[in-house]
Protein backbone atom coordinates (compact mmCIF):
# COMPACT_ATOMS: atom_id res chain seq x y z
CA UNK A 1 0.00 0.00 0.00
CA UNK A 2 1.40 3.40 -0.95
CA UNK A 3 2.02 6.05 1.66
CA UNK A 4 -0.64 8.31 0.19
CA UNK A 5 -3.27 5.60 0.64
CA UNK A 6 -2.13 4.91 4.20
CA UNK A 7 -2.95 8.45 5.31
CA UNK A 8 -6.45 8.98 6.74
CA UNK A 9 -8.33 11.15 4.26
CA UNK A 10 -11.69 11.77 5.86
CA UNK A 11 -12.01 15.14 7.57
CA UNK A 12 -14.77 14.25 10.01
CA UNK A 13 -14.54 12.46 13.38
CA UNK A 14 -13.01 9.00 13.12
CA UNK A 15 -13.13 5.98 15.39
CA UNK A 16 -10.06 6.69 17.56
CA UNK A 17 -7.17 4.28 17.86
CA UNK A 18 -7.39 2.32 21.09
CA UNK A 19 -4.51 2.13 23.53
CA UNK A 20 -4.36 -1.65 23.14
CA UNK A 21 -3.99 -1.21 19.36
CA UNK A 22 -1.19 1.32 19.83
CA UNK A 23 0.69 -1.02 22.15
CA UNK A 24 0.27 -3.92 19.72
CA UNK A 25 1.75 -1.85 16.89
CA UNK A 26 4.75 -0.81 18.96
CA UNK A 27 5.42 -4.37 20.18
CA UNK A 28 5.57 -5.94 16.74
CA UNK A 29 9.03 -7.43 16.14
CA UNK A 30 11.03 -5.68 13.41
CA UNK A 31 14.49 -7.26 13.28
CA UNK A 32 17.12 -5.17 11.54
CA UNK A 33 14.92 -2.07 11.29
CA UNK A 34 16.53 1.37 11.22
CA UNK A 35 15.52 3.53 14.21
CA UNK A 36 13.46 6.65 13.56
CA UNK A 37 13.85 8.64 16.76
CA UNK A 38 11.17 11.13 17.76
CA UNK A 39 11.38 13.44 20.77
CA UNK A 40 8.06 14.35 22.37
CA UNK A 41 8.33 17.76 24.03
CA UNK A 42 5.49 18.86 26.30
CA UNK A 43 5.05 20.50 29.67
CA UNK A 44 2.68 17.87 31.07
CA UNK A 45 3.44 14.23 31.79
CA UNK A 46 3.43 12.55 28.36
CA UNK A 47 1.69 9.34 29.52
CA UNK A 48 -0.45 7.90 26.68
CA UNK A 49 0.45 10.63 24.18
CA UNK A 50 3.91 9.07 23.85
CA UNK A 51 2.36 5.67 23.13
CA UNK A 52 -0.20 6.90 20.60
CA UNK A 53 2.33 9.13 18.85
CA UNK A 54 4.81 6.28 18.48
CA UNK A 55 2.15 3.97 17.04
CA UNK A 56 0.79 6.55 14.59
CA UNK A 57 4.29 7.41 13.36
CA UNK A 58 5.10 3.71 12.94
CA UNK A 59 2.07 3.25 10.68
CA UNK A 60 3.34 5.97 8.33
CA UNK A 61 7.04 5.12 8.27
CA UNK A 62 8.55 3.46 5.18
CA UNK A 63 9.29 -0.22 5.56
CA UNK A 64 12.52 -1.01 7.37
CA UNK A 65 12.16 1.82 9.90
CA UNK A 66 11.15 1.51 13.54
CA UNK A 67 10.00 4.42 15.68
CA UNK A 68 11.73 5.16 18.99
CA UNK A 69 10.21 7.92 21.13
CA UNK A 70 11.87 9.94 23.88
CA UNK A 71 10.44 12.39 26.38
CA UNK A 72 11.87 15.10 28.60
CA UNK A 73 11.31 16.33 32.14
CA UNK A 74 7.79 16.96 33.37
CA UNK A 75 6.90 20.65 33.73
CA UNK A 76 9.92 22.12 31.88
CA UNK A 77 8.95 22.65 28.26
CA UNK A 78 11.52 25.40 27.64
CA UNK A 79 14.30 23.31 29.15
CA UNK A 80 13.30 20.29 27.09
CA UNK A 81 13.37 22.42 23.93
CA UNK A 82 16.87 23.68 24.69
CA UNK A 83 18.11 20.12 25.17
CA UNK A 84 17.10 18.99 21.69
CA UNK A 85 20.31 17.78 20.08
CA UNK A 86 20.43 17.75 16.30
CA UNK A 87 23.11 15.05 16.34
CA UNK A 88 20.84 12.56 18.11
CA UNK A 89 17.26 13.58 17.34
CA UNK A 90 16.04 14.22 13.81
CA UNK A 91 12.34 14.76 14.54
CA UNK A 92 10.44 16.30 17.44
CA UNK A 93 6.76 16.81 18.27
CA UNK A 94 6.25 19.93 20.39
CA UNK A 95 2.88 20.14 22.14
CA UNK A 96 2.03 23.47 23.76
CA UNK A 97 -0.84 23.86 26.21
CA UNK A 98 -2.03 26.91 28.15
CA UNK A 99 -0.02 26.22 31.35
CA UNK A 100 3.18 26.38 29.28
CA UNK A 101 2.50 30.11 28.91
CA UNK A 102 1.42 30.68 32.51
CA UNK A 103 0.90 28.08 35.30
CA UNK A 104 -2.26 29.90 36.38
CA UNK A 105 -3.96 28.57 33.23
CA UNK A 106 -4.01 25.10 34.80
CA UNK A 107 -6.32 23.35 37.26
CA UNK A 108 -3.19 22.28 39.19
CA UNK A 109 -2.25 25.83 40.22
CA UNK A 110 -3.72 28.29 42.77
CA UNK A 111 -1.85 31.33 41.51
CA UNK A 112 -4.99 33.42 41.14
CA UNK A 113 -7.69 34.32 38.61
CA UNK A 114 -9.91 37.34 38.13
CA UNK A 115 -9.69 40.93 36.89
CA UNK A 116 -6.45 41.69 38.75
CA UNK A 117 -4.70 38.54 37.51
CA UNK A 118 -5.52 38.34 33.80
CA UNK A 119 -3.37 41.34 32.82
CA UNK A 120 -0.36 39.81 34.53
CA UNK A 121 -1.12 36.40 33.01
CA UNK A 122 -1.14 38.01 29.57
CA UNK A 123 2.22 39.71 30.16
CA UNK A 124 3.74 36.48 31.40
CA UNK A 125 2.35 34.60 28.37
CA UNK A 126 3.85 37.19 26.02
CA UNK A 127 7.26 36.75 27.66
CA UNK A 128 7.06 32.95 27.47
CA UNK A 129 5.99 33.09 23.83
CA UNK A 130 8.99 35.30 23.04
CA UNK A 131 11.25 32.83 24.85
CA UNK A 132 9.85 29.87 22.91
CA UNK A 133 10.16 31.76 19.64
CA UNK A 134 13.82 32.53 20.32
CA UNK A 135 14.54 28.88 21.16
CA UNK A 136 12.85 27.71 17.96
CA UNK A 137 14.79 30.20 15.83
CA UNK A 138 18.07 28.81 17.18
CA UNK A 139 17.05 25.14 17.02
CA UNK A 140 19.54 22.89 15.16
CA UNK A 141 18.59 23.00 11.48
CA UNK A 142 18.72 19.23 11.12
CA UNK A 143 15.65 18.62 13.31
CA UNK A 144 12.19 18.34 11.76
CA UNK A 145 9.56 19.86 14.03
CA UNK A 146 5.82 19.24 14.34
CA UNK A 147 4.09 21.85 16.50
CA UNK A 148 0.69 21.78 18.16
CA UNK A 149 -0.52 25.02 19.71
CA UNK A 150 -2.94 24.82 22.70
CA UNK A 151 -5.88 22.54 21.95
CA UNK A 152 -7.76 22.67 25.28
CA UNK A 153 -10.38 25.16 26.48
CA UNK A 154 -9.10 28.06 28.56
CA UNK A 155 -9.92 27.82 32.27
CA UNK A 156 -12.27 30.54 33.63
CA UNK A 157 -9.46 32.90 34.61
CA UNK A 158 -11.41 35.87 33.27
CA UNK A 159 -14.70 36.93 34.87
CA UNK A 160 -16.76 37.70 31.77
CA UNK A 161 -19.43 35.17 30.65
CA UNK A 162 -18.10 32.16 28.78
CA UNK A 163 -20.08 32.94 25.64
CA UNK A 164 -18.15 36.19 25.20
CA UNK A 165 -14.55 36.64 23.99
CA UNK A 166 -12.99 39.46 25.96
CA UNK A 167 -9.78 41.41 25.48
CA UNK A 168 -7.82 38.93 27.61
CA UNK A 169 -8.77 35.84 25.60
CA UNK A 170 -8.45 37.57 22.22
CA UNK A 171 -5.05 39.02 23.13
CA UNK A 172 -3.84 35.67 24.46
CA UNK A 173 -4.89 33.86 21.30
CA UNK A 174 -3.15 36.54 19.23
CA UNK A 175 0.09 35.84 21.13
CA UNK A 176 -0.24 32.14 20.33
CA UNK A 177 -0.98 32.80 16.66
CA UNK A 178 2.09 35.02 16.37
CA UNK A 179 4.29 32.31 17.89
CA UNK A 180 2.87 29.74 15.46
CA UNK A 181 3.58 32.01 12.48
CA UNK A 182 7.16 32.54 13.70
CA UNK A 183 7.66 28.79 14.04
CA UNK A 184 6.20 28.05 10.60
CA UNK A 185 8.90 30.21 8.98
CA UNK A 186 11.61 27.86 10.24
CA UNK A 187 12.69 25.26 7.65
CA UNK A 188 11.45 21.72 8.28
CA UNK A 189 8.78 22.98 10.68
CA UNK A 190 5.09 22.15 10.29
CA UNK A 191 2.31 23.53 12.46
CA UNK A 192 -0.77 21.42 13.12
CA UNK A 193 -3.99 22.77 11.61
CA UNK A 194 -6.43 23.76 14.34
CA UNK A 195 -9.26 23.59 11.83
CA UNK A 196 -8.50 19.99 10.90
CA UNK A 197 -8.06 18.99 14.54
CA UNK A 198 -11.49 20.45 15.28
CA UNK A 199 -12.91 18.17 12.59
CA UNK A 200 -11.38 14.98 13.93
CA UNK A 201 -11.57 15.76 17.66
CA UNK A 202 -14.60 17.55 19.08
CA UNK A 203 -13.32 20.50 21.19
CA UNK A 204 -15.82 19.84 23.98
CA UNK A 205 -14.59 16.25 24.41
CA UNK A 206 -10.84 16.89 24.75
CA UNK A 207 -10.24 17.84 28.37
CA UNK A 208 -10.11 15.25 31.15
CA UNK A 209 -10.22 17.29 34.37
CA UNK A 210 -9.77 14.30 36.66
CA UNK A 211 -6.72 13.03 34.77
CA UNK A 212 -5.26 16.53 34.78
CA UNK A 213 -5.65 17.00 38.53
CA UNK A 214 -4.68 13.49 39.60
CA UNK A 215 -1.94 12.62 37.13
CA UNK A 216 -0.96 15.79 35.28
CA UNK A 217 -2.21 14.44 31.92
CA UNK A 218 -4.97 16.69 30.53
CA UNK A 219 -6.39 14.75 27.55
CA UNK A 220 -9.17 12.27 27.04
CA UNK A 221 -8.14 9.04 25.31
CA UNK A 222 -9.99 9.96 22.12
CA UNK A 223 -8.32 13.37 21.87
CA UNK A 224 -4.92 11.85 22.63
CA UNK A 225 -5.30 9.43 19.72
CA UNK A 226 -6.56 12.14 17.36
CA UNK A 227 -3.82 14.61 18.27
CA UNK A 228 -1.14 11.92 17.89
CA UNK A 229 -2.48 11.02 14.46
CA UNK A 230 -2.29 14.60 13.23
CA UNK A 231 1.23 15.09 14.64
CA UNK A 232 2.40 11.87 12.99
CA UNK A 233 1.34 13.16 9.59
CA UNK A 234 3.43 16.28 10.19
CA UNK A 235 6.47 14.24 11.25
CA UNK A 236 6.45 11.68 8.43
CA UNK A 237 6.38 13.62 5.19
CA UNK A 238 4.11 11.92 2.69
CA UNK A 239 4.51 12.04 -1.09
CA UNK A 240 1.52 13.50 -2.97
CA UNK A 241 -0.33 11.51 -5.59
CA UNK A 242 0.37 12.45 -9.19
CA UNK A 243 -2.71 12.57 -11.38
CA UNK A 244 -6.50 12.87 -11.66
CA UNK A 245 -8.56 11.33 -14.45
CA UNK A 246 -11.98 12.95 -14.62
CA UNK A 247 -15.26 12.35 -16.39
CA UNK A 248 -16.98 15.31 -18.08
CA UNK A 249 -20.80 15.08 -18.30
CA UNK A 250 -22.42 15.60 -14.88
CA UNK A 251 -18.94 15.74 -13.35
CA UNK A 252 -16.80 18.53 -14.78
CA UNK A 253 -20.04 20.24 -15.81
CA UNK A 254 -23.76 19.79 -15.17
CA UNK A 255 -25.66 18.23 -18.06
CA UNK A 256 -24.98 15.94 -21.02
CA UNK A 257 -23.20 18.02 -23.64
CA UNK A 258 -24.15 15.66 -26.47
CA UNK A 259 -27.86 15.99 -25.64
CA UNK A 260 -28.31 19.64 -24.63
CA UNK A 261 -25.42 21.10 -26.62
CA UNK A 262 -22.11 22.66 -25.46
CA UNK A 263 -23.77 26.01 -24.77
CA UNK A 264 -26.31 24.52 -22.38
CA UNK A 265 -24.15 22.67 -19.88
CA UNK A 266 -23.42 24.69 -16.73
CA UNK A 267 -21.10 25.11 -13.78
CA UNK A 268 -22.31 28.28 -12.07
CA UNK A 269 -24.47 29.47 -9.18
CA UNK A 270 -27.25 30.91 -11.35
CA UNK A 271 -27.92 27.52 -12.91
CA UNK A 272 -27.64 25.70 -9.56
CA UNK A 273 -24.50 23.90 -10.71
CA UNK A 274 -21.82 25.68 -8.68
CA UNK A 275 -20.49 22.31 -7.40
CA UNK A 276 -19.16 21.58 -10.88
CA UNK A 277 -17.56 25.02 -11.08
CA UNK A 278 -15.89 24.51 -7.72
CA UNK A 279 -14.62 21.14 -8.90
CA UNK A 280 -13.14 22.77 -12.01
CA UNK A 281 -11.58 25.43 -9.81
CA UNK A 282 -10.01 22.77 -7.60
CA UNK A 283 -8.57 20.89 -10.57
CA UNK A 284 -7.18 24.12 -12.01
CA UNK A 285 -5.50 24.90 -8.69
CA UNK A 286 -3.98 21.42 -8.47
CA UNK A 287 -2.81 21.60 -12.09
CA UNK A 288 -0.99 24.84 -11.28
CA UNK A 289 1.07 23.00 -8.67
CA UNK A 290 2.01 20.14 -10.99
CA UNK A 291 -0.84 17.64 -10.62
CA UNK A 292 -1.63 15.93 -13.91
CA UNK A 293 -5.25 16.25 -15.10
CA UNK A 294 -6.70 14.01 -17.84
CA UNK A 295 -10.16 13.36 -19.26
CA UNK A 296 -11.87 10.01 -19.85
CA UNK A 297 -15.30 10.65 -21.37
CA UNK A 298 -17.80 8.76 -23.50
CA UNK A 299 -18.62 11.55 -25.88
CA UNK A 300 -18.15 13.03 -29.32
CA UNK A 301 -14.75 14.74 -29.63
CA UNK A 302 -16.21 17.72 -31.51
CA UNK A 303 -18.81 18.30 -28.77
CA UNK A 304 -16.18 18.28 -26.07
CA UNK A 305 -13.93 20.54 -28.12
CA UNK A 306 -16.70 23.16 -28.46
CA UNK A 307 -17.48 22.99 -24.75
CA UNK A 308 -13.87 23.66 -23.81
CA UNK A 309 -13.87 26.63 -26.21
CA UNK A 310 -16.42 28.45 -24.04
CA UNK A 311 -14.79 31.56 -22.52
CA UNK A 312 -16.36 30.97 -19.10
CA UNK A 313 -14.91 27.52 -18.53
CA UNK A 314 -12.76 27.44 -15.38
CA UNK A 315 -10.53 24.44 -16.17
CA UNK A 316 -9.14 25.37 -19.56
CA UNK A 317 -8.04 22.83 -22.17
CA UNK A 318 -4.37 23.78 -21.87
CA UNK A 319 -4.32 22.34 -18.32
CA UNK A 320 -5.60 18.91 -19.44
CA UNK A 321 -3.56 16.10 -21.03
CA UNK A 322 -4.45 13.76 -22.50
CA UNK A 323 -8.11 13.76 -23.47
CA UNK A 324 -9.61 10.32 -24.10
CA UNK A 325 -12.96 11.15 -25.71
CA UNK A 326 -14.75 8.30 -27.53
CA UNK A 327 -17.36 5.61 -26.87
CA UNK A 328 -15.02 2.84 -25.74
CA UNK A 329 -14.62 1.54 -22.18
CA UNK A 330 -13.15 4.01 -19.72
CA UNK A 331 -10.79 1.37 -18.37
CA UNK A 332 -9.07 1.44 -21.76
CA UNK A 333 -8.93 5.23 -21.62
CA UNK A 334 -7.31 5.07 -18.20
CA UNK A 335 -4.77 2.51 -19.49
CA UNK A 336 -3.72 4.82 -22.30
CA UNK A 337 -3.57 7.83 -19.98
CA UNK A 338 -1.33 5.98 -17.54
CA UNK A 339 0.93 4.98 -20.42
CA UNK A 340 1.22 8.55 -21.65
CA UNK A 341 1.88 9.81 -18.14
CA UNK A 342 4.20 6.84 -17.54
CA UNK A 343 3.04 6.44 -13.93
CA UNK A 344 1.36 3.69 -11.94
CA UNK A 345 -2.33 3.43 -11.15
CA UNK A 346 -1.65 3.69 -7.41
CA UNK A 347 -0.63 7.34 -7.90
CA UNK A 348 -3.88 8.28 -9.67
CA UNK A 349 -7.47 9.13 -8.75
CA UNK A 350 -10.39 8.50 -11.13
CA UNK A 351 -13.52 10.61 -10.58
CA UNK A 352 -16.90 9.94 -12.23
CA UNK A 353 -20.58 10.47 -11.38
CA UNK A 354 -21.49 6.94 -12.53
CA UNK A 355 -20.85 4.07 -10.06
CA UNK A 356 -20.80 1.55 -12.91
CA UNK A 357 -17.94 3.41 -14.62
CA UNK A 358 -16.04 3.55 -11.35
CA UNK A 359 -16.48 -0.19 -10.90
CA UNK A 360 -15.34 -0.98 -14.44
CA UNK A 361 -12.18 1.10 -14.04
CA UNK A 362 -11.48 -0.30 -10.57
CA UNK A 363 -11.78 -3.87 -11.85
CA UNK A 364 -9.23 -3.18 -14.58
CA UNK A 365 -6.94 -1.11 -12.35
CA UNK A 366 -7.31 -2.37 -8.75
CA UNK A 367 -4.71 0.06 -7.38
CA UNK A 368 -6.42 3.20 -8.65
CA UNK A 369 -8.37 5.36 -6.19
CA UNK A 370 -11.94 5.78 -7.48
CA UNK A 371 -14.24 8.55 -6.21
CA UNK A 372 -17.92 9.12 -6.97
CA UNK A 373 -18.59 12.75 -7.87
CA UNK A 374 -21.41 13.94 -5.56
CA UNK A 375 -23.26 16.11 -8.06
CA UNK A 376 -26.34 16.61 -5.84
CA UNK A 377 -24.70 16.73 -2.42
CA UNK A 378 -23.00 20.04 -1.52
CA UNK A 379 -21.62 18.71 1.77
CA UNK A 380 -20.04 15.69 0.09
CA UNK A 381 -18.66 17.96 -2.65
CA UNK A 382 -16.99 20.18 -0.04
CA UNK A 383 -15.48 17.08 1.56
CA UNK A 384 -14.24 15.97 -1.88
CA UNK A 385 -12.30 19.24 -2.24
CA UNK A 386 -10.65 18.63 1.12
CA UNK A 387 -9.85 15.06 0.17
CA UNK A 388 -8.19 16.12 -3.08
CA UNK A 389 -6.21 18.73 -1.18
CA UNK A 390 -4.95 16.04 1.19
CA UNK A 391 -4.06 13.63 -1.60
CA UNK A 392 -2.32 16.10 -3.91
CA UNK A 393 -1.35 19.09 -1.76
CA UNK A 394 2.29 20.26 -1.62
CA UNK A 395 4.15 22.51 0.77
CA UNK A 396 6.39 23.86 -2.00
CA UNK A 397 5.69 24.13 -5.73
CA UNK A 398 8.98 23.55 -7.55
CA UNK A 399 10.08 24.68 -10.96
CA UNK A 400 9.76 21.09 -12.14
CA UNK A 401 6.12 21.03 -11.04
CA UNK A 402 5.32 24.05 -13.18
CA UNK A 403 6.45 22.59 -16.50
CA UNK A 404 5.71 18.89 -15.94
CA UNK A 405 2.62 18.99 -18.17
CA UNK A 406 4.39 20.69 -21.08
CA UNK A 407 7.25 18.19 -21.01
CA UNK A 408 4.79 15.27 -21.06
CA UNK A 409 2.97 16.79 -24.03
CA UNK A 410 6.25 17.18 -25.91
CA UNK A 411 7.35 13.64 -25.14
CA UNK A 412 3.97 12.24 -26.14
CA UNK A 413 3.92 14.14 -29.42
CA UNK A 414 7.44 13.02 -30.33
CA UNK A 415 6.91 9.33 -29.57
CA UNK A 416 3.52 9.25 -31.31
CA UNK A 417 5.04 10.83 -34.41
CA UNK A 418 7.70 8.12 -34.50
CA UNK A 419 5.30 5.31 -33.58
CA UNK A 420 7.60 4.05 -30.83
CA UNK A 421 8.36 4.74 -27.18
CA UNK A 422 12.05 5.13 -28.06
CA UNK A 423 13.28 8.45 -29.36
CA UNK A 424 15.02 8.13 -32.75
CA UNK A 425 18.75 8.67 -33.14
CA UNK A 426 18.14 11.69 -35.36
CA UNK A 427 16.13 13.36 -32.62
CA UNK A 428 18.74 12.67 -29.95
CA UNK A 429 21.48 14.02 -32.18
CA UNK A 430 19.69 17.30 -32.97
CA UNK A 431 17.87 17.91 -29.67
CA UNK A 432 20.62 20.22 -28.29
CA UNK A 433 20.33 18.35 -24.99
CA UNK A 434 22.05 19.82 -21.95
CA UNK A 435 22.64 17.96 -18.70
CA UNK A 436 23.66 19.69 -15.49
CA UNK A 437 25.04 17.46 -12.75
CA UNK A 438 25.24 18.98 -9.31
CA UNK A 439 27.48 17.27 -6.77
CA UNK A 440 27.09 19.89 -4.03
CA UNK A 441 24.72 18.75 -1.26
CA UNK A 442 21.98 21.32 -0.75
CA UNK A 443 19.83 20.37 2.25
CA UNK A 444 17.42 23.17 1.37
CA UNK A 445 16.55 21.64 -2.02
CA UNK A 446 13.45 19.48 -1.54
CA UNK A 447 13.31 18.14 -5.10
CA UNK A 448 15.96 15.34 -4.81
CA UNK A 449 14.32 13.94 -1.67
CA UNK A 450 10.95 14.06 -3.42
CA UNK A 451 12.32 12.14 -6.41
CA UNK A 452 13.92 9.46 -4.24
CA UNK A 453 10.61 8.77 -2.49
CA UNK A 454 8.10 8.91 -5.32
CA UNK A 455 9.84 7.67 -8.48
CA UNK A 456 9.04 4.00 -9.08
CA UNK A 457 9.96 2.81 -12.57
CA UNK A 458 13.61 3.80 -12.83
CA UNK A 459 14.36 3.15 -9.20
CA UNK A 460 17.32 1.00 -8.20
CA UNK A 461 15.61 -0.77 -5.29
CA UNK A 462 12.42 1.03 -4.25
CA UNK A 463 13.80 2.00 -0.85
CA UNK A 464 12.13 5.02 0.72
CA UNK A 465 14.07 7.39 2.96
CA UNK A 466 12.87 9.41 5.92
CA UNK A 467 13.82 13.07 6.09
CA UNK A 468 16.22 12.34 8.93
CA UNK A 469 18.07 9.62 6.99
CA UNK A 470 18.21 11.89 3.95
CA UNK A 471 19.81 14.70 5.92
CA UNK A 472 22.26 12.26 7.53
CA UNK A 473 23.36 11.17 4.07
CA UNK A 474 23.83 14.75 2.95
CA UNK A 475 25.93 15.46 6.05
CA UNK A 476 28.17 12.41 5.40
CA UNK A 477 31.37 13.55 3.60
CA UNK A 478 31.82 10.07 2.12
CA UNK A 479 28.40 10.15 0.44
CA UNK A 480 28.45 10.81 -3.32
CA UNK A 481 25.39 12.68 -4.62
CA UNK A 482 24.42 13.43 -8.20
CA UNK A 483 21.42 15.71 -8.82
CA UNK A 484 20.70 15.73 -12.54
CA UNK A 485 18.85 18.43 -14.50
CA UNK A 486 17.96 18.22 -18.19
CA UNK A 487 16.87 20.60 -20.95
CA UNK A 488 16.82 20.55 -24.74
CA UNK A 489 15.54 22.73 -27.57
CA UNK A 490 11.98 21.77 -26.70
CA UNK A 491 12.26 23.12 -23.15
CA UNK A 492 13.52 22.19 -19.71
CA UNK A 493 12.56 19.14 -17.67
CA UNK A 494 14.24 20.45 -14.51
CA UNK A 495 15.73 18.13 -11.91
CA UNK A 496 14.88 14.64 -13.05
CA UNK A 497 17.52 12.33 -11.55
CA UNK A 498 19.19 11.55 -8.24
CA UNK A 499 22.08 9.14 -7.62
CA UNK A 500 23.41 8.35 -4.15
CA UNK A 501 26.58 6.34 -3.73
CA UNK A 502 29.84 5.93 -1.92
CA UNK A 503 33.36 5.55 -3.31
CA UNK A 504 35.48 2.83 -1.74
CA UNK A 505 38.91 2.70 -3.35
CA UNK A 506 38.42 2.26 -7.10
CA UNK A 507 34.75 1.22 -6.70
CA UNK A 508 31.59 3.28 -6.44
CA UNK A 509 28.67 1.48 -4.80
CA UNK A 510 25.34 3.05 -5.78
CA UNK A 511 22.72 2.65 -3.05
CA UNK A 512 19.91 4.78 -4.51
CA UNK A 513 19.33 5.87 -8.10
CA UNK A 514 16.12 7.26 -9.57
CA UNK A 515 15.21 8.87 -12.86
CA UNK A 516 11.90 10.57 -13.58
CA UNK A 517 9.74 8.85 -16.19
CA UNK A 518 9.65 12.15 -18.11
CA UNK A 519 13.34 11.70 -18.86
CA UNK A 520 13.20 8.19 -20.31
CA UNK A 521 14.78 7.39 -23.69
CA UNK A 522 17.15 10.36 -23.64
CA UNK A 523 20.17 8.30 -22.48
CA UNK A 524 20.50 10.37 -19.34
CA UNK A 525 21.18 7.28 -17.25
CA UNK A 526 24.16 6.47 -19.50
CA UNK A 527 25.53 9.96 -19.04
CA UNK A 528 25.19 9.69 -15.26
CA UNK A 529 27.37 6.57 -15.28
CA UNK A 530 29.86 8.14 -17.65
CA UNK A 531 30.35 11.00 -15.24
CA UNK A 532 30.85 8.54 -12.38
CA UNK A 533 33.64 6.86 -14.36
CA UNK A 534 35.15 10.29 -15.07
CA UNK A 535 35.76 10.80 -11.36
CA UNK A 536 39.38 10.24 -10.25
CA UNK A 537 40.27 6.64 -9.48
CA UNK A 538 36.93 5.04 -10.37
CA UNK A 539 37.33 1.72 -12.19
CA UNK A 540 34.03 -0.05 -11.53
CA UNK A 541 30.50 0.48 -10.24
CA UNK A 542 28.37 -1.85 -8.11
CA UNK A 543 24.60 -1.41 -7.92
CA UNK A 544 22.47 -2.24 -4.85
CA UNK A 545 19.64 -3.45 -7.07
CA UNK A 546 16.46 -5.05 -5.80
CA UNK A 547 13.60 -5.95 -8.13
CA UNK A 548 10.22 -4.43 -7.29
CA UNK A 549 6.82 -4.72 -8.91
CA UNK A 550 7.41 -1.45 -10.76
CA UNK A 551 11.10 -0.92 -11.50
CA UNK A 552 11.20 -2.85 -14.76
CA UNK A 553 12.93 -0.02 -16.71
CA UNK A 554 15.77 0.08 -14.18
CA UNK A 555 16.11 -3.71 -14.28
CA UNK A 556 16.22 -3.73 -18.08
CA UNK A 557 18.85 -1.01 -18.18
CA UNK A 558 21.10 -2.78 -15.67
CA UNK A 559 20.76 -6.11 -17.49
CA UNK A 560 21.91 -4.43 -20.68
CA UNK A 561 24.83 -2.67 -19.05
CA UNK A 562 26.05 -5.45 -16.74
CA UNK A 563 25.76 -8.32 -19.21
CA UNK A 564 25.42 -10.80 -16.37
CA UNK A 565 28.39 -9.46 -14.38
CA UNK A 566 28.17 -8.35 -10.74
CA UNK A 567 29.96 -5.05 -11.37
CA UNK A 568 30.24 -2.64 -14.29
CA UNK A 569 33.78 -1.84 -15.33
CA UNK A 570 34.85 1.23 -17.25
CA UNK A 571 35.75 -0.89 -20.30
CA UNK A 572 32.36 -2.67 -20.27
CA UNK A 573 30.54 0.64 -19.98
CA UNK A 574 32.37 2.11 -22.98
CA UNK A 575 31.62 -1.00 -24.99
CA UNK A 576 27.89 -1.13 -24.18
CA UNK A 577 26.98 2.54 -23.95
CA UNK A 578 25.28 4.09 -26.99
CA UNK A 579 26.50 7.36 -28.42
CA UNK A 580 25.78 10.30 -26.14
CA UNK A 581 25.05 13.76 -27.52
CA UNK A 582 24.55 15.80 -24.36
CA UNK A 583 26.44 18.90 -23.38
CA UNK A 584 27.36 18.31 -19.73
CA UNK A 585 27.94 20.90 -17.03
CA UNK A 586 29.33 19.79 -13.66
CA UNK A 587 28.78 21.75 -10.46
CA UNK A 588 30.78 20.68 -7.40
Amino acid sequence: MSLAHAIPLATGPQAPMRLVDALRILRQPMPGAQPFEVQLVCGFTPLHLETFLGAQVQLLLPQGNRVATRTGLFGDLAGNLRKLDGAQIRAAAIVFEWPDFDPRLSLRSLGGWGPDAVEDILKHAQAKAAEYGDILRHMPKGISLALSMPTLPLPPADTIPGWQSGVFELSLRSVIASLAATAARRPHTRVLSAQRLDQVSAPAARFDARSEIVGGFPYTAAHTAALAGQLAQLLVKRQPMKGIVTDLDDTLWNGIAGEVGPANVHWDLDNKSILHGLYQQMLKSLAAQGTLIAVASKNEPATVERTFERPDIVLTKDRVFPMEVHWGPKSGSVSRILKKWNIGADAVVFIDDNPAELGEVKQAHPQIETILFPKNNPQAAAELMERLRDLFGKEIVSEEDRFRLDSLRQSGAMTEAEGTSLLPESFLETAAAEIRIQYAKDAGDARPFELINKTNQFNLNGRRLTESVWRDLLADPACLLQVVSYSDKFGPLGKIGVLLGRQEGDTVRIGSWVLSCRAFSRRIEHQCLRQIFERPGVAKVIFDFEATAKNGPARTFLEQMLGGEAALTRAAFEERSPKLYHTVTLED
